[in-house]
């Protein structure tokens, strides 16, 4: 069964730039979320959700407060 892409666009941008003042790569923040380069890449782009897990362990990773998950993971793309 083939998963069904996530119907509204989110925009990453802030999650990025949080990357970016972790001093980490797309590729880094996947190896420590235990995913692929290519799962990352599909969520980032929209082609597949985040679970709720996953966001957690990203806020832990990323040193974001969890009431802030709304700013990185549910911003709609204008």
């Amino acid at each position: 069964m083939k998963r069904k892409e996530v119907k509204e666009l989110f925009d990453y941008s802030k999650l990025l730039g949080r990357l970016k003042e972790k001093g980490l790569t797309q590729e880094k923040f996947a190896e420590l979320m235990g995913m692929s380069g290519t799962t990352l890449s599909k969520k980032l782009n929209g082609k597949s959700e985040w679970t709720q897990a996953e966001m957690n362990k990203a806020c832990e990773i990323l040193e974001i407060d969890p009431v802030e998950i709304p700013k990185y993971f549910f911003k709609v793309k204008v």
